[in-house]
């Protein structure tokens, strides 16, 4: 991203506030090569303030790129189990400690990443898949997902145990570059 870029993703954090009027911020989002991308992250013990600010800040971070459906912690340099994912029309969705319960089926996939920003790959996911964790209340939840919504809970939970898309290509070869549009921002 240019600076330019950056500076608009800025200005929007400013003016931003969650429902319980605490001021929400953008988070830079790490790119490859940065080792945390390769971390396996570390367990949520507690779900207080700071998680909780952390999530808020996280959907505020993901609703500022419009190309983008999820981002999980280490891609804004926290090493914590957690993630969240914004599937335009529906509820945005944060998701702590969270495990894949079962996958069935397989199909091929075009998927892209923040933290590659650029590119996508064809890669194989799962058709369907339940997953479990923990709201940013604390409450237990499960989530039976197909379409995009499988593809996003794989890939955020891929992140968390240090995993990227482009770790299930056949060859960097079939990685494709694509234009982003700045203007977008």
């Amino acid at each position: 991203m240019t600076l330019w870029v950056w500076l608009k993703v800025y200005i929007l954090a400013l003016v931003s506030y969650n429902s319980a009027g605490d001021k929400m911020s953008v988070i830079p989002i790490r790119v490859l090569p940065d080792p945390i991308l390769r971390q396996k992250s570390k367990r949520v013990r507690i779900i207080d303030s700071s998680v909780k600010k952390l999530i808020d800040d996280m959907i505020e971070t993901m609703h500022a790129v419009p190309w983008r459906v999820g981002l999980a912690a280490p891609q804004v340099g926290v090493s914590l189990r957690m993630f969240v994912i914004g599937i335009p029309g529906e509820e945005d969705i944060a998701l702590i400690n969270p495990e894949i319960v079962w996958r069935t089926g397989e199909r091929l996939v075009d998927e892209g990443c923040l933290s590659i920003p650029g590119f996508i790959g064809q890669i194989k996911r799962a058709v369907s898949v339940k997953v479990k964790g923990r709201d940013q209340n604390g409450k237990e939840i499960r989530i039976k997902a197909n379409d995009l919504l499988s593809q996003a809970l794989e890939h955020e939970i891929d992140h968390l145990n240090g995993v990227l898309y482009i770790d299930y290509l056949e060859s960097m070869d079939k990685l494709h570059k694509i234009e982003l549009e700045e203007t977008q921002l």
